[in-house]
């Protein structure tokens, strides 16, 4: 079953019947995709349940861009870290997670 541990390797957890047994939990980018979406939701019912207010939401997401832009390049990384920090931004102000009040 998806998502299951299987009996012939209890330590895998393949996410769908397509994903290669070399890669238990598929691509990078599956991987991203998931764990972008997971948080997205986690933020909005934050929100939605009045947990953190908006600024809250949006101060978070700051910080985690902010990281990035300022993450050290000790292993000619910099590149990805300012494209990790430029897409928080993106999602920011295109207001993905949280749902903005009125207009």
């Amino acid at each position: 079953m998806v998502g299951q541990r299987n009996a012939e390797s209890p330590s895998t957890m393949p996410l769908s019947q397509n994903t290669p047994p070399d890669q238990p939990y598929g691509s990078a980018a599956v991987t991203a995709a998931a764990a972008l979406s997971i948080c997205e939701s986690l933020l909005l019912a934050l929100n939605d349940r009045n947990i953190l207010p908006e600024h809250e939401i949006v101060g978070i997401l700051r910080d985690a861009a902010e990281a990035h832009a300022n993450h050290p390049d000790t292993g000619g990384e910099a590149a990805f870290h300012q494209d990790v920090a430029d897409m928080i931004t993106r999602i920011i102000d295109g207001g993905n997670s949280v749902r903005r009040k009125g207009g």
